[in-house]
């Protein structure tokens, strides 16, 4: 059992969040019971995951997409409030990191998903440093990386090969990441991974022949926010339970 406020804190310092830029309020984002013994962990605060979490008897939820985000006009009405309601109803802490659970060196998603491919970062690249890039256990093809990324994460990317080289060098960055790719190039990568792709990255791959990998923006960034949590489940004496609710994007 742990205190709400001394998870909040924990979580504060291990994800470095006030060194952060992003674009919603990282931390506690809806107040619910002082104490908390089952933490529910997901990708983003989705009706469905919130149901499920109620379902498990969870006290709080640690996600990676929370509920506010710069831009939001105030109003709590349709979807929002939907959320909201259960939440306060069953009086469940809702706990959301964006920027600062990427870019985690050990936990976070972007070491996750390097981790799941076995790529050790040496480097890293972009704003706020949340690209990372290193080198695989030894050079492979575009296609042989596509295929590893769906095994691991049982969606078939969209692959743009470049052109043909080696991949000595790949970069990553989970979600949607994808005007990150300019970056990664000059970083020197072979080949970049993210979440999406826009019209502009085909072309780029052609041009610059760096191979670019879209594994899909929920598909990527399902590790870190149970890493996290059972992170913090271990330091306080928890119940942890990740909680999955499959998204095509």
């Amino acid at each position: 059992m742990a205190h709400r406020n001394q998870i909040d804190s924990h979580l504060q310092a291990l994800l470095e969040v006030g060194r952060f830029k992003d674009y919603g309020p990282n931390g506690l984002q809806v107040e619910g019971k002082a104490e908390v013994h089952k933490l529910v962990s997901g990708v983003t605060a989705s009706l469905a995951l919130i149901e499920a979490a109620i379902e498990a008897q969870a006290d709080a939820i640690l996600v990676h997409h929370g509920l506010f985000w710069r831009g939001h006009d105030g109003r709590v009405t349709g979807w929002l409030k939907a959320r909201l309601e259960k939440l306060l109803a069953h009086q469940i802490n809702l706990f959301a990191y964006h920027l600062p659970l990427d870019a985690h060196p050990e936990l976070g998603n972007n070491a996750q998903l390097g981790a799941k491919l076995k790529l050790v970062a040496d480097g890293r690249f972009g704003e706020q440093d949340l690209g990372f890039i290193g080198a695989p256990e030894k050079p492979l093809s575009a296609a042989a990386l596509g295929a590893l990324l769906q095994f691991r994460l049982g969606r078939a990317p969209t692959v743009v090969e470049g052109d043909g080289r080696p991949l000595k060098r790949v970069a990553w960055c989970t979600g949607g990441a994808q005007g990150y790719f300019e970056a990664a190039i000059a970083a020197g990568a072979d080949a970049f991974i993210t979440g999406e792709i826009s019209e502009p990255q085909a072309h780029y791959a052609r041009e610059t022949g760096v191979a670019f990998l879209a594994c899909g923006h929920h598909a990527s960034e399902r590790y870190g926010a149970p890493a996290v949590a059972a992170q913090v489940a271990e330091t306080f004496g928890l119940e942890h339970q990740f909680i999955d609710i499959d998204n095509p994007a």
